[in-house]
């Protein structure tokens, strides 16, 4: 999908209609990240659907395409991730939404991996209890704008968007169009920690928490000794050592009319 999206681009597409989850939208934006001719709509299909939910677009779908046919222009960042990939050398990616690495990474993998007859929502929180029934912290070096933190987490979140997981509101102020990501350290949570925390992740009522610290930049580096698992708006394409870096106003989206 990201060579056909890149085609339409070069062929003089002005608007590309999204019709899928967060992977179909990560594949069409590593095709025309960057490109101020293009601009995309998204109609909320799969299981994730967290992308849809930061920019607040209808998951109905009539009313999808009233927004991709009359909605207004929105101009959003994007994060740049560079990471190991699973096979050797370096890779490279845009994300739209959210990245991670830790156990998270394990978590999309899971809930890929799963039946999604129950939905996105109960997907991901059966992922999550299951992996992290067997996870064990590691000890994490994270670096923000230069801000340094060293210790035993379970995850660090690096957001663009609020939504990740199938509706948790993991970072609740982040803003897709500030110039900055809201990267939430996740320390060494207890069976007890996550089973009160999460219904609170989903309404966005956890933090602070004594076991999370929030920081914000444009810059972020993570780095453990032994590699841990990234995902780029739900998908795996490799490994820490991993850095992600804000790409200001590098993608335009259909939003609704305000």
């Amino acid at each position: 999908m990201t060579e056909l999206a890149c085609r339409a681009a070069d062929d003089g597409a002005e608007l590309l209609v999204v019709v899928g989850g967060d992977g179909s939208v990560h594949e069409v934006v590593n095709g025309i990240a960057e490109r101020d001719s293009v601009e995309i709509a998204v109609i909320a299909r799969g299981t994730g659907w967290d992308f849809a939910r930061s920019l607040g677009l209808p998951r109905n779908i009539d009313r999808a395409v009233d927004v991709a046919l009359s909605g207004q222009t929105r101009t959003i960042d994007l994060g740049r991730a560079t990471y190991r990939l699973w096979a050797g050398g370096e890779g490279k990616s845009f994300f739209a939404n959210v990245a991670s690495a830790g156990m998270s990474g394990a978590i999309a993998q899971r809930a890929n991996d799963s039946s999604k007859a129950l939905g996105g929502k109960v997907s991901y929180v059966w992922s999550t209890f299951a992996v992290f029934a067997r996870w064990t912290s590691n000890e994490i070096q994270v670096s923000v704008d230069g801000e340094k933190r060293r210790g035993r987490m379970h995850d660090v979140i690096v957001a663009n968007g609020p939504f990740v997981g199938g509706g948790m509101k993991i970072c609740p102020d982040a803003e897709p169009d500030d110039g900055t990501f809201d990267v939430l350290l996740i320390g060494d949570l207890t069976k007890r920690d996550l089973v009160l925390t999460m219904p609170k992740i989903f309404r966005g009522t956890h933090l602070p928490h004594p076991k999370a610290e929030l920081l914000r930049g444009a810059q972020v580096s993570v780095d453990a000794a032994d590699p841990l698992p990234i995902q780029l708006d739900g998908e795996q394409p490799g490994t820490t050592p991993a850095r992600f870096e804000i790409v200001p106003r590098a993608l335009r989206v259909r939003v609704p009319q305000h």
